[in-house]
């Protein structure tokens, strides 16, 4: 049996590359992530970036198998630092691709905290470049059912309605 992909599930999630190259282009512009209404403090670490191939079985007895890259933000304010420059984050994670495996179109999740609070998981959205700084907003990582979650893309790329036979259908 062959696994499913879900990667085309969470279409609002960016991956890997997608953040790297917008990064590349404003290597000195500060980056901002926000979540929870609020972005990090200017002080944040990258304390960990890792890479990991899952299977798994779903709620709907169906085998499923993907990459995902989970970086890891301390949300802490240190030292009258500001927000790390665009191209740190960037060389930071070419320095973990020296020794780990990642793959640019991976489903990318930020693990967030402050050290005090649990750590949270979000999905970034597509970087911004707005007033000097590329800008990245995380939303939280809600759990799902991936059977309901392939249905319902299924029904959004199958039209219900044919040709107009006078009778009041589904769109109707």
């Amino acid at each position: 049996m062959n696994a499913i992909d879900n990667s085309k599930i969470q279409e609002d999630d960016i991956n890997l590359g997608l953040l790297l190259n917008t990064l590349a282009g404003a290597k000195d512009s500060p980056l901002i992530f926000y979540y929870d209404g609020r972005p990090v403090n200017p002080g944040y670490h990258v304390t960990q970036v890792k890479a990991g191939q899952f299977s798994a079985l779903d709620c709907g007895a169906n085998p499923e198998a993907w990459t995902e890259i989970f970086i890891q933000l301390w949300d802490i304010d240190e030292d009258d630092r500001t927000h790390m420059p665009a191209g740190k984050f960037y060389a930071i994670i070419r320095k973990v691709t020296e020794h780990v495996q990642l793959d640019g179109s991976a489903k990318l999740t930020f693990e967030v905290s402050d050290g005090v609070q649990p750590m949270q998981l979000y999905c970034a959205g597509v970087p911004v470049l707005r007033a000097g700084a590329v800008h990245v907003e995380l939303s939280p990582r809600p759990a799902s059912c991936k059977p309901r979650d392939r249905w319902l893309a299924e029904q959004q790329t199958s039209s219900c309605c044919g040709p107009s036979t006078g009778k009041s259908g589904c769109c109707g």
